[in-house]
């Protein structure tokens, strides 16, 4: 059987394996972004995961889907008020304003979810698809996820094949030239590294993929 949706409680279960996989890929991503960063992005994702996955933990299930990830985002946006923190905080913030009176998501609401947190990101972020940031997996996660939805697709299929695109699309980076933050001061050596940022959100789609995965 596969899973066709996720619930309140399945969100604060997957925060807290968000939490474990940042927390295990801290030093990963700290090298990654020491690179042509500023190597904060490891302690910045590992921080605002272990607070948000607390924070919905207190909320409880109750609180409903989009209660949790605003709690979420307010959270992150408090822990981590650095620029990929603030990111992360505001797709989240987004994404809660799509799945407003959900109680479970399926694949529709998912691809709402991700079209959401996109759209937010690149407004806050005046990033395009492109520029070597996080916008470059957030755009095929939500452009995946709809084409799963027209297919008729369910929840876990759906998330496994974003997944795929997502890591497709985080390998594609590293041809391009980064043009924000502190990479952008590298250019040229940008070219060949994978970026930091989309790596986050390949990590992120994964991770939720796999979760759905083993409901």
């Amino acid at each position: 059987m596969t899973l066709q949706t996720l619930n309140a409680a399945d969100f604060i279960d997957l925060f807290k394996s968000w939490k474990d996989l940042f927390a295990e890929q801290r030093e990963f991503l700290i090298a990654l972004d020491g690179k042509v960063g500023d190597s904060d992005l490891g302690i910045t994702m590992s921080k605002s995961f272990a607070a948000a996955a607390e924070a919905l933990e207190a909320e409880g299930e109750a609180a409903g889907i989009s209660k949790l990830l605003r709690t979420a985002g307010a959270t992150m946006a408090r822990t981590a008020p650095s620029t990929m923190g603030t990111l992360t905080a505001t797709g989240f913030l987004r994404a809660s304003k799509a799945v407003e009176g959900k109680d479970t998501l399926d694949t529709a609401n998912m691809a709402a979810f991700w079209r959401a947190y996109r759209d937010g990101v690149a407004e806050r972020g005046k990033a395009k698809v492109g520029d070597k940031t996080l916008l470059d997996v957030l755009d095929p996660i939500a452009t995946t996820l709809e084409a799963q939805t027209a297919a008729g697709a369910a929840l876990s299929d759906a998330l496994n094949a974003t997944a795929d695109a997502a890591e497709q699309a985080l390998e594609a980076t590293k041809s391009m030239l980064a043009q924000h933050g502190k990479a952008a001061a590298f250019q040229e050596k940008t070219v060949g590294l994978q970026d930091a940022g989309a790596t986050v959100g390949s990590f992120l789609i994964r991770r939720l993929a796999d979760f759905a995965a083993s409901r």
